[in-house]
Order: C-alpha cells, then sequence, then structure tokens
C-alpha cells in the first residue's frame, strides 16, 4: 500500500462530510426541490432546460444537459436541454465581439423562450458571465436556478438559489454533480414514469 491511503481516505471523508451537511440542510433541500418542480413543470408545458458553467463546470453543463438529451436511469425519449458552453464558434463570436461577460446572456437572448429554465452552476457564485443572466432570464420568463457554493455571492438573485454548504471548490463540484443528478432522475421519472 502506497502512502498516499491517508490522503485518499481524508478526501473521501471530507467529500462525504459536505454531502452530510447537504442532506442535513433544510433550506438547501427545500431548493432543490423547487429547483425540480420547476424543470419538471417547464418539461410538462413543451420547454426545455438550459445549462451553463464555467471551466469544471462547463464540464458538469455538459454533463446534464447530456443526460436530459439522451438517458439518464432508463431508455427513454429525449428531452431538450442544451449547455450553452459548447460551441467554439458561438462563444468565440461572442467573445470576441462582446467580451466574455456576455457569453450566457446574448445565448439566453437568443434560445431561451418563456417558460425555459436555466441552472446556471458556480463555485464561488460570481461568475460575471453567469451573474449577468439573471436580469435577461426575468426579461424572458426564464426560471433561473443557480448552483453556488457557501458564500454570499453575485448570483443570489437568482430565482433559486441552492447554495453547497463548503467553500471548496472541489467539494462543491461534487454537490453540484450530485443535484444535477437528482434533479435529472427526478425530471426522467416524472416525464417517462418506468412501467
Amino acid at each position: 500500500m502506497s502512502d498516499y491511503l491517508k490522503t485518499i481516505k481524508q478526501e473521501i471523508e471530507t467529500s462525504a462530510q459536505v454531502k452530510q451537511q447537504l442532506l442535513a440542510d433544510a433550506t438547501a433541500l427545500e431548493r432543490i426541490d423547487a429547483a425540480a418542480q420547476a424543470c419538471v413543470a417547464a418539461y410538462r408545458a413543451g420547454h426545455k432546460t438550459l445549462w451553463a458553467g464555467n471551466g469544471g463546470s462547463a464540464a458538469d453543463a455538459q454533463h446534464m444537459a447530456g443526460e436530459m438529451v439522451s438517458r439518464f436511469a432508463y431508455d427513454r425519449p429525449g428531452l431538450p436541454s442544451m449547455a450553452l458552453t459548447t460551441d467554439t464558434s458561438i462563444l468565440t463570436a461572442i467573445g470576441n465581439d462582446y467580451g466574455f461577460e456576455q457569453l450566457f446572456k446574448r445565448q439566453l437572448e437568443a434560445n431561451a423562450q418563456a417558460g425555459d429554465v436555466l441552472i446556471g452552476l458556480s463555485t464561488s457564485g460570481n461568475s460575471r458571465n453567469l451573474a449577468a443572466c439573471a436580469q435577461a432570464c426575468r426579461d424572458r420568463g426564464v426560471v433561473s436556478i443557480a448552483l453556488t457554493g457557501a458564500n454570499a455571492c453575485a448570483m443570489d438573485d437568482w430565482d433559486i438559489v441552492i447554495k453547497v454548504p463548503s467553500t471548496v471548490t472541489p467539494r462543491i463540484q461534487e454537490c453540484h454533480t450530485l443535484i444535477g443528478h437528482i434533479l435529472c432522475g427526478i425530471i426522467e421519472r416524472e416525464m417517462f414514469p418506468r412501467q
């Protein structure tokens, strides 16, 4: 056995502790429930989900959109969902012409319709290109769901704010993936119940 075993155990224990804190956080659980209800209502009304984030959170956005379009736990028809992080031509055009802070807002203005849901992932909650989406969502009738860390942040004015009880980036990201999977599972079961 290598000398890394202590570190490996500590990392797993710390991750589990943050998830236990999330489980004990009644406000966070209520907000995850509200987010699930908003997503299910959007799909039942014929709308879609959009996902956005930067860096690792961009990968998480793509991951969750993929779960919706393809499948999560079982085979069923695809659900409309898109990550606003994937088209390099769009990303570089907006970044070049309007600035990086307009990256997601501009795509929202082009692709979102009233009744859609935007889920933004940011461990700090201070990503300027995500913070810029709150007013655009309100203007278009899009429900905004923010997944952030524990600190007060620029995304606190979103419709539903789910705060992971941690300030450590990897621990927050791990919980964002868990929350995303919870949302995907609830949506899938509600839209396509297994017989």
